[in-house]
């Protein structure tokens, strides 16, 4: 089973920017995406449909917000739209999908970088969503969480981790949540089987050009597992030279 998880910034913008064309080359059998920035009605999915992917939406209520998507070319045996949590599912944050026993959640966890209230939200989402797989985890043991999580776990997880230290994304609660979230009985997969790798970001701002080609990125994109599928782990990695977003796309495999 090959997994990408991808932030694209805005999929229509990606699709100008040539998503579809990436897609062709069959990077993986299920890809999920974050940050939809629309409705599956405002894009034309015949091209992707064209290459064997079925899609699953569940967009913000905001237009043009948040939004997370699946397309798989193995049809699930079942996709859940939300978390029931009411906030989150209002800006579109969570779609679940069961591939035999393994579920997939595909989450967009929420930035803190435009004010204290969203910042105090992020801790709060952080909160439910653990909660939310806790109880998952009762019917459905097997987990891959894919995603934007927004937060850079390590100093070396970031390029500049000091001029960070008071960064929304890099601060010391955010990083707590996140040792705390993998010590509970989860697996970073890149981590896993990229220990000492350094340089190894997915996200680059978009403030100044220069940034991504001097590669002054932060890692804020993962796929965890559960730890009972951390053996089926056969390779993670990340994909920084495709470029249709501000984020790349980051890739796991495992043997089911």
């Amino acid at each position: 089973m090959r997994i990408i998880s991808y932030n694209v910034n805005g999929i229509r913008a990606a699709i100008k920017k040539g998503l579809i064309e990436w897609l062709a080359s069959d990077p993986a059998d299920i890809i999920c995406l974050q940050e939809t920035k629309a409705m599956s009605t405002d894009v034309n999915m015949t091209e992707i449909e064209a290459l064997g992917y079925k899609s699953y939406w569940f967009s913000a209520q905001k237009k043009g917000y948040s939004g997370v998507a699946i397309l798989s070319k193995v049809e699930p045996d079942a996709v859940v739209y939300g978390s029931k949590i009411e906030q989150s599912d209002f800006e579109g944050r969570v779609i679940r999908a069961s591939f035999g026993d393994i579920t997939i959640v595909n989450a967009y966890f929420p930035s803190g970088t435009s004010g204290d209230e969203r910042q105090t939200y992020k801790y709060q989402w952080l909160s439910e969503f653990e909660l939310y797989l806790l109880e998952l985890q009762k019917t459905n043991p097997k987990l891959v969480i894919t995603g934007d999580y927004n937060i850079a776990h390590t100093e070396i997880d970031i390029h500049d981790p000091k001029g960070n230290k008071k960064s929304s994304g890099f601060l010391p609660e955010e990083r707590d949540w996140f040792t705390k979230f993998l010590g509970s009985g989860y697996v970073d997969s890149f981590r896993k089987m990229n220990p000492e790798a350094v340089g190894a970001y997915s996200w680059w701002s978009q403030r100044f050009p220069s940034v991504r080609l001097q590669n002054k990125g932060w890692r804020i994109d993962y796929i965890c597992t559960t730890a009972n599928l951390g053996d089926d782990i056969k390779s993670a990695y990340i994909l920084p030279d495709i470029k249709h977003s501000d984020h790349c796309p980051i890739f796991l495999e495992i043997s089911k």
